[in-house]
């Protein structure tokens, strides 16, 4: 089973608007049309069974709108949504608790798109409700191209959080940070965190992956693509390249388990 933990798609009708506006900030080509049924598809091609949808609300007023798409995700049976709250929303924590009780098991949080930094104690009792819902952290890491500095999700900023969410599932896309990895060896790598390899394919060198590889558990490392902004067989091939202990699980076992599938 090959588990995508790491995609976004919209409504059809947000799609056609924010994949052209995403594109000309990022400069970067989306690989389908953004919507769900042109995520599927692309799955399909690439024999993808099923994939992480990552929802972000930018802002309070978005957060409602944001959600309510994540939840009617749940009719796909091979999507599984995440979604998102703002920290800056004075309802956040009780979103949380109905994103738990509509079946949702994670959420995205972007501390970028969000400008919020990861560390800031401000943002900590968001973290102990998510870890009392046992619900699952997907956080952005690193440096997010379409954005200015400053990077508010380093990887050693992150170390700091961590200890607030006292064990429960913290994920870092893009290898724990992305272009920060070696920044990622020295204050993650070893921590009870989990990594995706979203958007990392022809991008993190592969002596870095093979460093990053050896010094973190392969079992809390998770297969997954950024679609609609990555090429889904490079990814595939990119994990497939870290042999055949630690490809499997990588690709969808550890995703599994985690998401008790």
């Amino acid at each position: 089973m090959v588990i995508d933990f790491h995609t976004h798609c919209f409504s059809e009708k947000i799609a056609a608007r924010a994949i052209p506006t995403l594109e000309q900030r990022s400069g970067m080509r989306a690989f389908f049309d953004g919507t769900p049924a042109g995520l599927l598809a692309l799955m399909d091609r690439h024999g993808i069974d099923a994939a992480v949808v990552a929802n972000i609300a930018t802002n309070p007023r978005q957060q409602r709108a944001v959600n309510e798409f994540a939840v009617s995700l749940l009719a796909h049976p091979r999507l599984i949504p995440f979604g998102s709250v703002h920290p800056g929303a004075p309802d956040a924590a009780q979103e949380l608790r109905r994103l738990k009780e509509a079946g949702l098991k994670g959420v995205k949080l972007h501390p970028d798109y969000q400008e919020f930094y990861v560390d800031d104690p401000r943002v900590f009792p968001l973290y102990r409700t998510l870890a009392e819902l046992g619900l699952v952290t997907l956080f952005h890491a690193g440096v997010d191209i379409g954005l200015p500095s400053p990077v508010h999700c380093t990887p050693e900023r992150l170390a700091r959080a961590l200890p607030e969410f006292g064990g429960a599932p913290v994920v870092a896309a893009h290898f724990g940070g992305y272009l920060q990895w070696r920044e990622v060896l020295e204050h993650l790598c070893g921590r009870d965190i989990y990594f995706d390899t979203s958007y990392c394919a022809r991008k993190l060198p592969p002596a870095w992956a093979r460093e990053l590889l050896a010094a973190h558990p392969k079992e809390r490392i998770l297969f997954g693509t950024d679609l609609p902004w990555a090429d889904p067989a490079d990814e595939l091939d990119f994990v497939r390249g870290f042999g055949p202990e630690a490809a499997p699980g990588i690709l969808g076992g550890n995703a599994a388990r985690l998401l008790g599938l």
